[in-house]
């Protein structure tokens, strides 16, 4: 019997799918364990389990006690390199263009007038984002220098962790971007993801629909989804004129609104791709 350690924070709906998915693959045993209730000793092994399989919300909980897993032995999925690649957006953004995968240009700035520099650079409209973060929070989009600025004077004043600017050539969409979703070699399906803020998760209210795969699409995502390292991922796309570009990349993929909308049953494919590495 092959015994997946199923790592969380709360039980959303993604996470309850996912444990029906695996309760139901033949020879898995799963072992709940919740990601703040207890220490970790690090040279011990944390727990009797073949494979860690990380659904944690915080992207610093789920590094770091995939790490201790991975130091002692057991396989976490997504692993944390992984995680690191796809949690910081400077790192999954220098591994894409370090491989000629397109992507929006980023300039980087570490003080308030190397950020102001970084904006000109760019260009107007761009985008400022917090190098970790998710569901589209805290992020600006910056018409101005006036707005530049502001935003700026705003983010270094919140303190260390907001100093570090990634600044992102803002990407002219059709009302929509398109997120892919890839098990292993596989790309399983993807959306639409269409709204009329500039901001599409479906997080903030953009609506899915369902977008038919391209050859394009296919090879592109493979690309990327082999450059982070693999796994169980979610990839962002924008639609331009000289084709598909790759945005972002989540390492714990949300797709509660993608299962109708597709036809297809991510979490199955999910729980079938960790239970293979468990063993199963």
């Amino acid at each position: 019997m092959a015994r997946v350690g199923f790592l969380y924070t709360r039980l959303r709906v993604e996470e309850k799918y996912l444990l029906d998915a695996l309760e139901k693959q033949p020879g898995v045993e799963v072992v709940r364990i919740p990601d703040g209730e207890q220490p970790f000793d690090i040279a011990q092994k944390p727990a009797d389990v073949d494979v860690l399989f990380v659904r944690s919300l915080s992207y610093t909980r789920g590094l770091y006690i995939s790490r201790i897993f991975e130091a002692n032995g057991i396989p976490a999925i997504n692993s944390s390199l992984v995680a690191e690649r796809c949690g910081d957006k400077y790192i999954t953004s220098q591994i894409l263009t370090s491989a000629g995968i397109p992507t929006p240009r980023v300039v980087m700035a570490f003080d308030e007038e190397a950020a102001l520099a970084a904006v000109e650079a760019v260009g107007y409209p761009c985008v400022m984002k917090p190098v970790v973060g998710s569901w589209g929070r805290l992020l600006a989009k910056i018409e101005n220098p006036d707005a530049a600025r502001a935003i700026i004077e705003h983010k270094a004043a919140l303190g260390i962790n907001h100093q570090i600017f990634y600044v992102q050539e803002y990407v002219e969409k059709p009302g929509r971007d398109i997120r892919a979703f890839v098990v292993g070699d596989e790309i399983i399906c993807a959306i639409y993801r269409s709204s009329e803020n500039w901001i599409t998760n479906t997080a903030r209210g953009g609506e899915a629909t369902n977008c038919l795969l391209t050859a394009e699409m296919v090879e592109l995502c493979g690309l990327a989804a082999q450059a982070v390292g693999g796994g169980l991922l979610a990839l962002d796309l924008f639609e331009t004129e000289d084709g598909l570009t790759v945005n972002e990349i989540n390492h714990t993929m949300e797709f509660r609104h993608s299962i109708d909308t597709t036809g297809v049953d991510i979490p199955q494919k999910m729980a079938a791709y960790v239970a293979g590495v468990a063993g199963a």
